[in-house]
């Protein structure tokens, strides 16, 4: 490891001695905002320090081992203690620099995940509905909720644009890769040549925002609309203005919301993506700018960023960003992501190891 990464693990076990004692002070239960803090600063720290003392014992190890090279009948014992804790040095380093990486504050948050179609026209929506069926299957799997907030079908199946809300433990982190344009090549059913046609929509993955804290809106901002609610709902959905449509005026943000039959949960419905779409704006513009200096676009969020192909004829998906082609497109359209989630989280887990490296 880095001379400058020893030193700020030092720091950090220096610290935890500071807070320790600072804990142990007889009137620190008199100020609890104070002992809250300090306690989740112990919670954060003390995990790190935990695994820097083995990693310092395993250097200590190798140092004792080579003390006793020098003794005939300690040679061959003391030669396999020095590699056991050299390979022990090296896994607690890299599990050192993946602790001392910085944490997606978003990452535990639930999300508003948008599709929209875009070119490809009727072929363009139906896949939107594939997408939509994927990413449910596999929240499904993660036993997550799924709530939907708006949609918009199209004549013939799919969705014009669809937004549903996923709650559960992790929800951003496992899906904040996904972010960007979706292709799409196959033969239409209505092609009757059997020629593939090239279609596409895109993805919008949105951490749901803290409406307090994340994101100000100040009311006079909006414009705010109400209007008959078009499609499926029966007679009482289609006779009152139960539809919600709110304009962010300094950004031109529009959301509409019609799913509910009450005007109310629509405008609070639509309130909330909209919160999530300025936040999103504000994470993509710091994202964007982190990207700059690295050569993946992972975590870039650039929307028109062509990320993945997903082609029928040959049954694979091939994710552009990391290279990563897999022939089980059946699956991976049943929800299976692990593989593909779990390889993006790698390479930008990889990205940001570099990075730390050249920083300290």
């Amino acid at each position: 490891m880095k001379p400058s990464m020893l030193a700020r693990l030092d720091q950090l076990a220096n610290r935890l001695v500071e807070i320790n004692s600072l804990l142990m002070q007889e009137d620190i239960a008199s100020n609890m905002d104070q002992y809250r803090k300090l306690t989740r600063e112990h919670a954060e720290i003390n995990p790190l320090v935990t695994l820097y003392a083995s990693y310092q014992q395993a250097n200590e190890d190798i140092l004792a081992g080579q003390e006793m090279l020098a003794d005939p009948e300690m040679k061959e014992f003391a030669q396999e203690e020095i590699a056991n804790a050299k390979a022990r040095m090296e896994e607690l380093a890299l599990d050192l620099q993946k602790m001392l990486l910085p944490k997606d504050a978003n990452d535990e948050r639930n999300i508003f995940l948008e599709i929209r179609a875009g070119t490809g026209g009727d072929e363009s929506a139906l896949f939107a509905g594939d997408l939509l069926r994927m990413y449910t299957r596999f929240a499904e799997r993660n036993r997550w909720q799924i709530e939907m907030v708006s949609e918009s079908p199209s004549e013939i199946g799919g969705y014009k644009e669809v937004i549903i809300r996923i709650l559960g433990h992790g929800v951003y982190s496992k899906l904040k890769f996904e972010s960007g344009g979706h292709r799409v090549q196959r033969v239409p059913a209505t092609e009757t040549q059997g020629r593939i046609h090239t279609s596409a929509c895109t993805v919008a993955v949105m951490p749901e925002a803290d409406e307090i804290n994340d994101v100000h809106i100040n009311p006079a901002d909006l414009r705010i609309d109400t209007y008959r609610a078009s499609g499926a709902g029966g007679q009482h959905i289609n006779k009152t203005d139960s539809a919600v449509r709110i304009t962010h005026i300094p950004s031109g943000i529009v959301v509409e919301c019609q799913d509910d039959r009450s005007q109310h949960k629509n405008k609070a419905s639509a309130l909330k993506v909209l919160a999530a779409r300025i936040k999103d704006v504000q994470l993509r513009e710091q994202q964007a700018s982190q990207a700059a200096t690295r050569k993946s676009l992972i975590g870039s969020g650039d929307r028109s960023e062509r990320i993945r192909t997903y082609n029928f004829p040959q049954g694979r998906m091939t994710d552009h960003r990391i290279n990563l082609t897999l022939y089980k497109l059946d699956f991976i359209m049943d929800g299976e992501l692990q593989e593909l989630t779990n390889a993006l989280a790698a390479e930008h887990q990889a990205e940001l190891l570099a990075a730390l490296a050249d920083s300290l």
